[in-house]
Protein backbone atom coordinates (compact mmCIF):
# COMPACT_ATOMS: atom_id res chain seq x y z
CA UNK A 1 0.00 0.00 0.00
CA UNK A 2 2.80 2.30 0.63
CA UNK A 3 4.91 1.83 -2.22
CA UNK A 4 1.25 2.34 -4.43
CA UNK A 5 0.89 5.79 -2.53
CA UNK A 6 4.29 6.72 -3.42
CA UNK A 7 3.95 6.46 -7.04
CA UNK A 8 0.82 8.50 -6.90
CA UNK A 9 3.08 11.10 -4.95
CA UNK A 10 5.81 10.37 -7.42
CA UNK A 11 3.27 11.01 -10.89
CA UNK A 12 1.61 13.89 -9.11
CA UNK A 13 5.03 15.47 -8.40
CA UNK A 14 6.67 15.08 -11.55
CA UNK A 15 3.22 16.51 -13.35
CA UNK A 16 3.98 19.98 -11.24
CA UNK A 17 7.39 20.34 -11.14
CA UNK A 18 8.03 19.78 -15.55
CA UNK A 19 4.43 21.24 -15.68
CA UNK A 20 3.63 19.10 -17.94
CA UNK A 21 -0.04 18.79 -19.67
CA UNK A 22 -0.71 15.34 -18.65
CA UNK A 23 -0.94 13.03 -15.41
CA UNK A 24 -0.83 9.73 -15.84
CA UNK A 25 -2.20 7.59 -12.59
CA UNK A 26 -2.99 4.61 -14.58
CA UNK A 27 -2.57 0.86 -13.02
CA UNK A 28 -1.99 2.57 -9.22
CA UNK A 29 -4.94 0.83 -7.58
CA UNK A 30 -6.85 4.11 -6.73
CA UNK A 31 -10.19 3.16 -5.11
CA UNK A 32 -11.03 6.94 -5.28
CA UNK A 33 -9.41 10.18 -6.28
CA UNK A 34 -7.17 11.56 -3.81
CA UNK A 35 -8.62 14.13 -2.29
CA UNK A 36 -4.57 15.47 -1.46
CA UNK A 37 -4.11 15.83 -4.94
CA UNK A 38 -6.61 18.81 -5.55
CA UNK A 39 -4.14 20.62 -3.21
CA UNK A 40 -1.25 19.16 -4.31
CA UNK A 41 -1.58 20.18 -8.19
CA UNK A 42 -3.94 23.77 -7.28
CA UNK A 43 -1.19 25.76 -9.63
CA UNK A 44 -1.16 23.35 -12.47
CA UNK A 45 -4.94 21.78 -12.95
CA UNK A 46 -5.63 24.49 -15.78
CA UNK A 47 -3.04 23.72 -17.49
CA UNK A 48 -3.89 19.64 -17.54
CA UNK A 49 -5.27 18.49 -20.66
CA UNK A 50 -4.95 14.87 -20.52
CA UNK A 51 -5.63 12.31 -17.86
CA UNK A 52 -5.28 8.67 -17.18
CA UNK A 53 -6.42 6.80 -14.39
CA UNK A 54 -7.08 3.65 -16.23
CA UNK A 55 -7.13 0.20 -14.80
CA UNK A 56 -7.57 1.64 -11.14
CA UNK A 57 -10.76 0.42 -8.86
CA UNK A 58 -12.43 3.59 -9.20
CA UNK A 59 -16.19 2.82 -8.51
CA UNK A 60 -17.14 6.79 -8.59
CA UNK A 61 -15.74 9.77 -10.92
CA UNK A 62 -17.00 13.03 -8.20
CA UNK A 63 -17.73 16.76 -9.60
CA UNK A 64 -15.09 18.17 -7.78
CA UNK A 65 -12.72 16.04 -9.94
CA UNK A 66 -15.07 17.46 -13.21
CA UNK A 67 -14.87 20.81 -11.82
CA UNK A 68 -11.29 20.66 -10.90
CA UNK A 69 -9.94 19.52 -14.01
CA UNK A 70 -12.28 21.48 -16.67
CA UNK A 71 -9.36 22.08 -19.10
CA UNK A 72 -9.72 18.12 -20.00
CA UNK A 73 -8.94 17.65 -24.00
CA UNK A 74 -8.60 13.52 -23.14
CA UNK A 75 -9.87 11.45 -20.30
CA UNK A 76 -9.23 7.70 -19.45
CA UNK A 77 -11.12 5.42 -17.42
CA UNK A 78 -10.78 2.16 -19.28
CA UNK A 79 -10.95 -0.77 -16.65
CA UNK A 80 -12.11 0.63 -13.31
CA UNK A 81 -15.99 -0.28 -11.64
CA UNK A 82 -17.62 2.58 -12.62
CA UNK A 83 -21.37 2.56 -13.64
CA UNK A 84 -22.50 6.27 -13.83
CA UNK A 85 -20.79 9.78 -14.74
CA UNK A 86 -21.69 12.88 -13.24
CA UNK A 87 -23.62 15.50 -15.06
CA UNK A 88 -20.91 18.21 -14.41
CA UNK A 89 -19.04 16.25 -16.78
CA UNK A 90 -20.95 18.25 -19.54
CA UNK A 91 -19.15 21.07 -18.36
CA UNK A 92 -15.86 19.62 -19.28
CA UNK A 93 -16.20 22.43 -22.81
CA UNK A 94 -12.87 20.97 -24.50
CA UNK A 95 -12.83 17.40 -24.04
CA UNK A 96 -12.43 15.62 -27.22
CA UNK A 97 -12.02 11.84 -26.47
CA UNK A 98 -13.11 9.85 -22.98
CA UNK A 99 -12.34 5.80 -23.03
CA UNK A 100 -14.62 4.12 -20.68
CA UNK A 101 -14.09 0.54 -21.93
CA UNK A 102 -13.91 -1.92 -19.33
CA UNK A 103 -16.12 -0.64 -16.71
CA UNK A 104 -19.66 -1.68 -15.82
CA UNK A 105 -21.93 1.26 -18.10
CA UNK A 106 -25.72 -0.93 -18.09
CA UNK A 107 -26.85 2.41 -20.32
CA UNK A 108 -25.09 5.07 -22.31
CA UNK A 109 -23.99 7.86 -20.22
CA UNK A 110 -26.29 10.47 -20.89
CA UNK A 111 -24.36 13.32 -19.81
CA UNK A 112 -21.79 12.68 -22.63
CA UNK A 113 -24.34 13.54 -25.41
CA UNK A 114 -24.17 16.91 -23.73
CA UNK A 115 -20.54 17.46 -24.52
CA UNK A 116 -20.27 19.15 -27.71
CA UNK A 117 -16.42 18.77 -28.64
CA UNK A 118 -16.46 15.45 -28.05
CA UNK A 119 -15.34 13.36 -31.04
CA UNK A 120 -14.33 9.92 -29.66
CA UNK A 121 -16.23 7.78 -27.01
CA UNK A 122 -15.03 4.22 -26.19
CA UNK A 123 -17.77 2.13 -24.16
CA UNK A 124 -16.07 -1.20 -25.54
CA UNK A 125 -16.77 -4.03 -22.99
CA UNK A 126 -19.89 -2.55 -20.92
CA UNK A 127 -22.91 -3.75 -20.48
CA UNK A 128 -24.94 -1.51 -22.61
CA UNK A 129 -28.04 -2.92 -24.32
CA UNK A 130 -29.21 0.48 -25.35
CA UNK A 131 -28.31 3.89 -26.72
CA UNK A 132 -30.00 7.31 -27.52
CA UNK A 133 -29.41 7.28 -31.37
CA UNK A 134 -31.38 11.06 -31.39
CA UNK A 135 -28.78 12.72 -29.03
CA UNK A 136 -25.65 10.57 -30.48
CA UNK A 137 -26.81 11.59 -33.81
CA UNK A 138 -27.14 15.35 -33.01
CA UNK A 139 -23.31 15.34 -31.47
CA UNK A 140 -22.23 17.54 -34.36
CA UNK A 141 -18.49 16.57 -33.75
CA UNK A 142 -18.57 13.14 -32.59
CA UNK A 143 -16.59 10.69 -35.15
CA UNK A 144 -16.44 7.46 -33.86
CA UNK A 145 -18.17 5.69 -31.23
CA UNK A 146 -16.88 1.76 -29.88
CA UNK A 147 -19.37 -0.16 -28.34
CA UNK A 148 -17.87 -3.17 -29.43
CA UNK A 149 -18.47 -6.79 -27.04
CA UNK A 150 -21.66 -4.57 -25.85
CA UNK A 151 -24.74 -6.25 -25.88
CA UNK A 152 -26.53 -3.76 -27.77
CA UNK A 153 -30.24 -4.33 -29.59
CA UNK A 154 -30.28 -4.85 -33.27
CA UNK A 155 -31.62 -1.50 -33.57
CA UNK A 156 -28.63 0.08 -32.88
CA UNK A 157 -27.28 -1.93 -35.53
CA UNK A 158 -29.43 -0.23 -38.26
CA UNK A 159 -27.28 2.99 -37.10
CA UNK A 160 -25.45 3.67 -40.47
CA UNK A 161 -24.36 6.75 -42.17
CA UNK A 162 -25.65 8.88 -43.01
CA UNK A 163 -28.13 8.78 -40.80
CA UNK A 164 -25.17 9.34 -38.05
CA UNK A 165 -22.22 11.36 -38.71
CA UNK A 166 -19.82 8.97 -37.03
CA UNK A 167 -18.46 5.48 -37.50
CA UNK A 168 -20.26 3.14 -35.19
CA UNK A 169 -18.09 0.12 -34.07
CA UNK A 170 -19.54 -2.88 -33.00
CA UNK A 171 -18.74 -6.68 -32.45
CA UNK A 172 -19.95 -8.58 -35.36
CA UNK A 173 -23.57 -10.19 -34.83
CA UNK A 174 -23.01 -13.88 -33.86
CA UNK A 175 -24.79 -16.33 -36.19
CA UNK A 176 -27.86 -17.72 -35.38
CA UNK A 177 -27.27 -21.60 -34.69
CA UNK A 178 -29.41 -24.00 -37.53
CA UNK A 179 -31.22 -26.56 -36.09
Amino acid sequence: MGEAVARVARKVNDTVENKTDSLDLANCKLMTFPIGIYKAMRSVTEGIHCISLANNELKSITNRFVTTFNQLRELNLAGNYLHRLPEEISSLLHLRAINLSRNRFRHFPEPLAAVTTLETIDLEENEIREVPTEKLASMASLRSLNLRANPVGPEVRLLVRPLVPFDLLLSPEKPIPKA
